[in-house]
């Protein structure tokens, strides 16, 4: 067995808890400091009706990344989550910190 495949396991691991910790970050700052959350969401015509949708996305992709529960299924949810969001709260290109963050959502897609 060659010496990669031994470090596989960890690898996949240490990638998917970098990840997950992320999400999980993000989705708990929501929760804390919810009114905020809601406000920049209306800012830019996002119903407070989705911040518990983000919410869960976040909190639930997050999770089952961390544990490695169909992981496949969070991850592509996480993608379109990473997608939406970027189309939405970070097209203002002209903006370079906007830019940034637009690029940051593109690669986690990834």
């Amino acid at each position: 067995m060659a010496r990669w495949q031994t470090l596989e396991p960890a690898a996949l691991l240490t990638g998917r808890l970098l990840l997950a910790t992320l999400f999980l970050h993000e989705g708990g700052s929501k929760v804390v400091g919810y009114a905020g959350a809601v406000a920049y969401a209306q800012a830019y015509g996002v119903p407070e009706s989705a911040i518990p949708l983000a919410i869960l996305t976040e909190l639930g992709g997050g999770l089952a990344l961390a544990l490695g529960w169909h992981t496949r299924a969070a991850a592509l949810l996480l993608a379109g989550f990473c997608l939406v969001t970027a189309a939405i709260f970070h097209s203002a290109f002209g903006d370079r910190q906007q830019l940034i963050h637009f690029e940051k959502n593109l690669a986690l897609a990834g």
